[in-house]
């Protein structure tokens, strides 16, 4: 056994290999590559502030349709398709989800099926059956 292994004292470059794999993109040696997209690399911090430069224009658009009074009967429908798009930009970027191995995206989303299952069952059980009266 290594001696940095029995004591516990790994390594920066065997530290990041175990977290980030030595799959597509890290070139086998455990850093990450910078500048692109494709799976397995991580972008610039310039990319970083791009993206945050978007969720703020969306930011103030679902702010501005709010006050808009003739987009009164999409605001809803537009709100949920903005704060959609937002959520899919921070969970793919800030949350590394577009650069991590696929296994983690397939466990986030199916969290996030079976919460927003749950939701809707309740949002059933106690707005919607109550409605109809079906005890009597």
């Amino acid at each position: 056994m290594h001696a940095d292994a029995m004591t516990g004292n790994h390594d920066l470059k065997r530290s990041a290999s175990s977290v980030h794999g030595a799959g597509a993109g890290s070139g086998g040696d455990g850093h990450a590559h910078h500048g692109g997209d494709a799976h397995g690399s991580h972008a610039s911090p310039a990319f970083y502030w791009v993206i945050g430069g978007i969720l703020t224009v969306i930011t103030a658009v679902e702010v501005a349709i709010f006050y808009i009074p003739f987009l009164k009967p999409v605001l809803v429908p537009s709100l949920l398709i903005l704060s959609a798009g937002k959520f899919l930009l921070v969970v793919m970027y800030f949350m590394h989800l577009k650069f991590d191995h696929r296994i983690l995206t397939g466990v986030f989303l199916s969290g996030m099926v079976l919460a927003t299952f749950i939701t809707v069952a309740l949002i059933v059980l106690y707005h919607v059956l109550p409605a109809y009266d079906v005890m009597g």
